[in-house]
């Protein structure tokens, strides 16, 4: 008898990378991603600012995206990294489930959002499902009352009215948080202080919140940075 062999052509590896701000996850991922032999980890962002420019420059087939990141956090950085690279696929790893988190997630684009508690579980799962052009979500996200009703569009409040808010105010937003001076952001975003002073304006009288102290509890509480 002869033996016939397989025509099927092996499976196409596909590029990687990864933006967390702590090395150990970083790892964590890129050992996962080596060892199903699927995926070459290409690069690793340690912030969200890193993140874009890598994605720029390398083009990977899909990004890992954690939410809370310094500089810029991972759902502005989704934004802009789909907005120029729309055929790359992102999915975003976070430790909250609330509704808000979910609609800015999948609004920016991202193709699935696991609560990084499971992340390395369910990653497979996830990336099997992107490849098939579809989406993943996190059954415990599922679980969430707020999910139910995804539909309704973002809630009431300062929380719905994050989306009031320009690209360039997300970013003047986070650095405030992050304890940045004015000086600091006009350098960072190339700006006038005069214009960096007009944004934080405008952010105060969007969100209603009129300290510096009340945007960074703002910022925490919407995943925007961590303490």
């Amino acid at each position: 008898m002869v033996e016939r062999k397989s025509t099927l052509a092996p499976p196409e590896v596909k590029t990687a990378l990864i933006a967390d701000d702590h090395r150990i996850m970083r790892e964590g991922l890129r050992s996962l991603l080596e060892k199903s032999g699927n995926f070459e980890c290409i690069a690793e962002a340690e912030d969200g600012y890193q993140a874009v420019k890598l994605a720029m420059e390398l083009r990977p087939d899909i990004v890992i995206m954690d939410i809370a990141m310094p500089n810029l956090n991972g759902i502005e950085a989704t934004r802009q990294i789909k907005s120029e690279l729309p055929e790359v696929e992102v999915v975003v790893l976070s430790m909250h489930a609330t509704r808000n988190y979910v609609l800015q997630v999948l609004q920016a684009g991202a193709s699935a959002y696991l609560l990084k508690d499971s992340a390395f579980e369910e990653l497979s799962t996830a990336l099997l499902a992107i490849s098939r052009g579809g989406m993943y979500l996190s059954p415990a996200i599922a679980k969430t009352a707020a999910l139910a009703n995804l539909k309704a569009g973002p809630s009431g409040g300062a929380a719905g009215q994050i989306e009031h808010l320009t690209k360039r105010e997300l970013q003047v937003l986070q650095l405030i948080a992050e304890g940045k001076s004015t000086k600091d952001i006009a350098a960072r975003l190339e700006l006038s202080v005069k214009t960096v002073e007009t944004h934080r304006k405008q952010i105060m009288d969007k969100l209603e919140i009129r300290s510096i102290a009340g945007l960074t509890k703002y910022c925490i509480r919407e995943g925007l940075t961590t303490l």
